[in-house]
């Protein structure tokens, strides 16, 4: 079984890998670009490229928790692994208003050490959303309306944000995950740039919570840092893919380590009727949604190891319908 570090280490090392930190409605991503220059070879928890940057300072304290969730395409799945805290451990400054940092001298890149980071004022638990600028317009802006919501509809320094593009910093107990491209809106034709990118909905903002409902934390434990190893049947863009059975079979490693009571016994379980030949009718769907997404995706994972036969479909039709349970394929949501 991998020890943490060793899989934390070989996943910055992995260019179709994926790491998020922040919270359920604002959160920094990290991925790697195809054709982009090779990022250099990670010794440490830390990864850069041109176009943003993670790194994880400690792993004091951390729970691991490995999982697979539904995709609302039948034929796949996501898979993720949560760094967590103790909740009293993960809380952050929770700062509800535009609030300046001063320099930002913990930055990874040592030239953006000078540049200023203010807080945006989202009062996350587990994350200080920030944005990072050496911009003295915006720096003016900024330290002009210090003390007021963000979200105010008359504050002027959102609309410079999203006209100025700043580096977007994300400050959690674990490190940090920083963004250098463009705001997703009316500058990139309305979508988040490919590789390293933000999300600030505050639909979901106002849901008060730390994660998905779908994300099996155990209770007491906040989400500070996600992990997504590469996929086995999606590409970097979320493209359908051949079945990749060394990602598939790289993630079960981890899931046997590190997964939720329920979800890994409801696979095993399931693939060993199918593996008899027996009928769905002998089954019983289990009552815990984290044991129903075992049960579903060991059907789909069958199927995209073994093809398609009148058994699986069988069982398909029994409990794998609809779109129940299932999460948007956007990691962190």
């Amino acid at each position: 079984m991998p020890h943490l570090e060793t899989a934390l280490r070989d996943g910055m090392n992995d260019p179709d890998a994926g790491w998020n930190m922040g919270s359920f409605g604002a959160i920094a991503e990290f991925h790697h670009v195809a054709g982009d220059p090779p990022a250099p070879i990670a010794t440490g928890l830390e990864q850069t490229t041109s176009r943003g940057a993670i790194r994880i300072d400690t792993l004091h304290g951390v729970r691991p928790v490995a999982y697979e969730t539904l995709s609302p395409k039948p034929h796949r799945w996501a898979q993720a692994v949560s760094l967590c805290l103790p909740e009293d451990e993960a809380l952050m400054n929770r700062r509800d208003v535009l609030t300046s940092l001063g320099p930002d001298t913990r930055a990874i890149r040592p030239e953006d050490r000078d540049a200023i980071l203010f807080d945006m004022g989202l009062a996350q638990p587990q994350v200080d959303f920030c944005i990072r600028t050496s911009d003295t317009a915006l720096i003016d802006i900024l330290q002009a309306q210090e003390g007021r919501s963000l979200l105010d509809p008359d504050n002027p320094a959102m609309g410079a944000i999203l006209k100025a593009h700043p580096h977007r910093v994300a400050l959690t107990r674990l490190g940090r995950v920083e963004v250098y491209q463009m705001i997703g809106g009316a500058d990139t034709g309305g979508t988040s740039p490919e590789g390293p990118h933000t999300h600030v909905l505050t639909k979901l903002l106002r849901a008060n919570r730390t994660h998905s409902a779908n994300a099996p934390i155990p209770d007491g434990w906040v989400p500070c840092c996600g992990f997504h190893p590469k996929s086995p049947v999606s590409g970097r863009l979320g493209e359908d893919k051949p079945f990749d059975p060394e990602a598939f079979d790289h993630f079960q490693t981890l899931l046997e380590r590190w997964g939720p009571e329920g979800q890994v016994e409801q696979k095993h379980d399931v693939w060993t009727a199918l593996e008899a030949g027996q009928s769905p009718e002998t089954w019983a769907e289990p009552t815990t949604r984290v044991a129903r997404a075992g049960l579903r995706n060991a059907i789909r994972q069958w199927r995209r190891k073994n093809g398609d036969s009148d058994l699986v479909t069988a069982w398909a039709r029994a409990f794998d319908r609809g779109t129940a349970d299932a999460d948007p394929e956007n990691p962190g949501h």
